[in-house]
This record gives C-alpha cells, sequence and structure tokens, in this order.
C-alpha cells in the first residue's frame, strides 16, 4: 500500500537531484557605494520577494574602495558605482564585464551646514570666511563625492584657500555624519545623503561646475552568477526599482 509514495518520493529525489544548485538557492552579492545604501536594502527585497531561493547580500562602501576589493580577489558578482571614472577604472583592470555595464540613476552635489546654528552660506566663495574652520569632503583618491568636491571648487579656484579646512572622510555618509553632528562647519554630499538627515542637516547650496553624477552598474567578470547578476541589473531599470530610486531623492540618468 505504501509503494506508491515510496516511488513519489523516489521521483521528486531523483528530479531535486538533477537540479542544479544554483537552481535551489543562489545568493548574489553586490557592492555598491555608499550612497546607494539605503535605496538598495529595498529593493534587494524586491528583487529577492520575485525570485524565491535567490538572496541579495550588499557591500556598502565608497566606490573606490569596493574596486580595491573585487581587484584584491572579494567574491562579487555585481558593481554599482558612484562615478563613471570608478567604473572605467574597473573595466581598465579587466574586473568588469563592460558589455553589461548600465547607468542607472543620477544625483547631485550640495554643500550642506548643521540644521541647528549653522552658517549662512550662498556661495562656495563662503567656505573662506573665518568662521568656516572645518569643511568635510570625501577622499579624493577613492570617494567620488570628493572628486566632484575637488571639481566644484576648481571650478571656482578656492582648492588652495580652502584646502587647509579640509576634513578627508571615507565615505559620503562619513561626511553626512560630522556635519550631522556639529563636527564641522560644512561638507559636500549628495542630495539624496542630505535628504535622510533633513532634521540635523540643511541644504546651503546647489553645487555647479562638476561633471554630471551618474550612476554606472555592471556585472564582475569572476561572477559565478551572472545569469542572476544581469537579471538584477535589469530590474534597477524596472518601474518597480526606478520609483525606489525616485522616493530616494535619485533622478533618472
Amino acid at each position: 500500500m505504501h509503494a506508491p509514495v515510496a516511488a513519489l518520493r523516489r521521483t521528486l529525489l531523483a528530479a531535486l537531484l538533477a537540479l542544479p544548485l544554483a537552481a535551489l538557492a543562489q545568493q548574489l552579492t553586490v557592492s555598491a557605494a555608499a550612497s546607494l545604501t539605503d535605496a538598495f536594502k529595498e529593493i534587494g527585497q524586491m528583487f529577492e520577494a520575485g525570485k524565491p531561493g535567490t538572496t541579495v547580500r550588499f557591500n556598502f562602501a565608497a566606490s573606490g574602495v569596493l574596486v580595491q576589493q573585487i581587484a584584491q580577489g572579494a567574491p562579487v558578482d555585481v558593481f554599482a558605482s558612484a562615478d563613471q571614472a570608478t567604473m572605467n577604472r574597473g573595466i581598465e583592470q579587466k574586473l568588469i564585464d563592460a558589455d553589461t555595464r548600465r547607468d542607472f540613476a543620477a544625483n547631485s552635489v550640495v554643500l550642506i551646514v548643521p540644521a541647528q546654528g549653522g552658517l549662512d552660506l550662498k556661495a562656495v566663495g563662503d567656505l573662506a570666511r573665518p568662521e568656516v574652520r572645518r569643511i568635510a569632503i570625501g577622499k579624493l583618491d577613492t570617494v567620488p563625492v570628493g572628486r566632484y568636491t575637488k571639481q566644484v571648487l576648481d571650478s571656482a579656484r578656492a582648492v588652495s584657500a580652502l584646502e587647509p579646512k579640509f576634513v578627508q572622510a571615507d565615505s559620503v555618509r562619513q561626511v553626512l555624519d560630522y556635519v550631522a553632528r556639529g563636527e564641522v562647519e560644512a561638507g559636500f554630499v549628495y542630495r539624496t545623503d542630505a535628504a535622510l538627515m533633513a532634521d540635523k542637516v540643511k541644504v546651503a547650496l546647489t553645487a555647479t561646475g562638476h561633471t554630471p553624477v551618474t550612476y554606472p552598474v555592471a556585472v564582475i567578470g569572476e561572477s559565478r552568477h551572472k545569469a542572476l547578476a544581469k537579471d538584477f541589473i535589469a530590474y534597477l531599470q524596472t518601474p518597480a526599482a526606478q520609483a525606489v530610486l525616485e522616493r530616494f531623492g535619485f533622478t533618472k540618468p
């Protein structure tokens, strides 16, 4: 009487064993710019919901740091950068599958001050005032917002005058924290980051004189889950994912 049940169990077991392991459970590792943290966490949950058995693991840091990690062999499937230059560097180092590269979001650079008691700064030149003692910027070598900031200051011919005031940060989120805690008088971040702490920082001005802030994403050349990585990149272009990015202040590239 139990023979049919046993036969069914054997059939199911054989079917499961015939499936590739990747079809049963897959983990996608995404290294993404720090400014994408909140939006990507939400998008990751949505992507997982549409692909049962898939887990998205995120690693957030400055884009330059992430490329260094990938070059050192970190097991990553997708890289999302806050600037084109860092993605270009990854392609030059043959770390990135260039054919999969896509732009999926845009941002803008703003100067912020503490919300309570912050100085009234209306132009980049105001940063030279003596009451501005410290200016937080991203590290120029590894943090894209730092490079955008330098372009802004170069355009205003203000780098040499302001350089002694620079407090260099490891990521845009660290710049945000410095200003929010009142440890510096001003700092340059993305508009999306400033919006996250609207109760602690306020935007003094929108920066100009820098290249457009666009976010490229691509599959890592050594990824073991290339099909899934391509699916994630395609998902970033969908209306659902774009709606999340827009809600966090990003715009279309």
